[in-house]
């Protein structure tokens, strides 16, 4: 039995084609609980850094239930196979963090590994690539190569392929960073990586880059490049564990407790799983009672019926909250740099980058900058307003928590720093838990 500090507590494991661990299909039926909050976490490398995450942020839980006697809460975990670049900051996990720059770390060459399994051998010249920095057109382009080898080879092998499945939230869009000029892109993501804060190497005077002149500044840029086309990859695979995965799973668990309600947490790109499963799950499947969305690494366009901004057709979830019994809450903050900056980015077609989030175009915003849009009615809160008055008790709710997430280094910012006891409490409410 795992111990994270909480009791009960279960997890369950998914493959990169969303099957479940055979041994845990059936873990969370037994479960002695009047309420299971089940948290997926995003960009992970192991599962025992997915556990560390479980345990502070389910901390907070039982002192806020102390007062709830009628209330017996269960926890569970949703493990699945994502991964993070070890430079990425964490608040309170400063032993997890590598030195930032355009090398990788033993740790990230590792993870990359395991995560595009049969590939090392790419994983290294794409590492080899980063460390040496060469100062040649052809070495970027040759990185571009093989970069984009790790994903399409993934997509080919079934291991992130998304058949029939809404592969892109983003309305209309194609995956720029695997079909644009790996230079431009190279320019584009330094230039973003400066507006984060991140110390990048400087370039030439003049334009950001030129044939003939140094190149070698744009290693930096190269560097994320490698990893919005992971995370590309890891938006495809989260989509695909939620629908096939999680949601006929929470589909079954209500056929053999229908007593128990069930509140669904994701971070980042478990925010995408937890919110795809709602599509995966079964017509007279009732017993999840909320979504609570930390930071989610998708579309702020997701649930609109209808887009704006000269757009066509709807949201890849356009119909999807109205499938709980309950709210769907995005918790979002300004100093999400991961979504304010770099993901606007990745996620737009085309087009030159102008610098600083207000030059971008929103059409390309994550949901956890700014909340859930295009969606009427949503009811948009502050913090302090969701802990005073509530949440409404359905539909689309969008919660600015800048006043506790605010925490973190370039180039993600603020994206992990969700372990509060304020964010445990929007759970609460989003759920009615404990509420007399």
């Amino acid at each position: 039995m795992t111990d994270i500090g909480v009791e009960p507590y279960r997890e369950i494991t998914f493959d990169a084609d969303g099957d479940a661990n055979p041994a845990e299909r059936t873990t969370l039926t037994g479960v002695d609980a009047t309420d299971l909050v089940l948290f997926c976490h995003g960009w992970n490398n192991t599962p025992s850094a997915a556990r560390s995450l479980y345990r502070d942020f389910f901390a907070a839980f039982p002192a806020l239930l102390a007062n709830a006697p009628q209330v017996r809460l269960g926890y569970g975990g949703v493990i699945w196979p994502s991964i993070r670049f070890t430079d990425e900051t964490i608040p309170n996990y400063p032993h997890a963090t590598a030195a930032a720059g355009p090398g990788l770390d033993d740790a990230t060459v590792t993870a990359l590994k395991g995560f595009f399994p049969g590939q090392d051998a790419t994983v290294d010249r794409i590492a080899d690539h980063l460390a040496e920095r060469p100062d040649s057109e052809d070495a970027f382009n040759d990185f571009g190569r093989l970069t984009r080898q790790l994903v399409t080879t993934a997509a080919t092998s079934g291991a992130g392929a998304v058949g029939d499945l809404a592969a892109e939230d983003e309305p209309g869009a194609s995956p720029a960073i695997l079909t644009d000029d790996v230079l431009a892109l190279c320019q584009k993501f330094t230039a973003a990586l400066a507006d984060t804060g991140m110390d990048v190497q400087p370039g030439p005077p003049g334009p950001s880059f030129s044939i003939g002149g140094s190149l070698k500044h744009l290693w930096d840029g190269a560097k994320e490049v490698l990893r919005q086309t992971t995370y590309y990859e890891m938006k495809r695979r989260a989509g695909k564990v939620g629908q096939l995965g999680l949601g006929p799973l929470i589909g079954q668990l209500a056929a053999a407790r229908p007593e128990l309600r069930v509140h669904l947490v994701g971070h980042s790109q478990g925010a995408r799983l937890v919110a795809f499963a709602l599509k995966g799950l079964p017509a007279g499947a009732h017993n999840v009672k909320s979504v609570t969305l930390l930071e989610g690494a998708f579309s702020h366009y997701v649930f609109a019926e209808h887009l704006p901004d000269g757009l066509a057709g709807a949201g890849a979830l356009s119909d999807a909250q109205g499938r709980i019994d309950g709210p769907v809450v995005s918790c979002y903050s300004h100093f999400d740099t991961a979504l304010g900056v770099i993901y606007p980015l990745a996620s737009a077609l085309s087009g030159d980058y102008a610098g600083a989030l207000p030059g971008l175009d929103k059409r390309w915003w994550a949901i956890g900058h700014d909340g859930i849009q295009a969606v009427s009615p949503c009811t948009t809160l502050t913090l302090a307003e969701a802990l005073r008055d509530g949440v409404p008790d359905s539909g689309c709710v969008s919660v600015d928590a800048a006043a506790v997430v605010k925490d973190g280094g370039p180039p993600a910012g603020a994206h992990s720093d969700i372990c509060h006891q304020e964010l445990a409490q929007v759970v609460l409410a989003a759920g009615r838990i404990g509420r007399t």
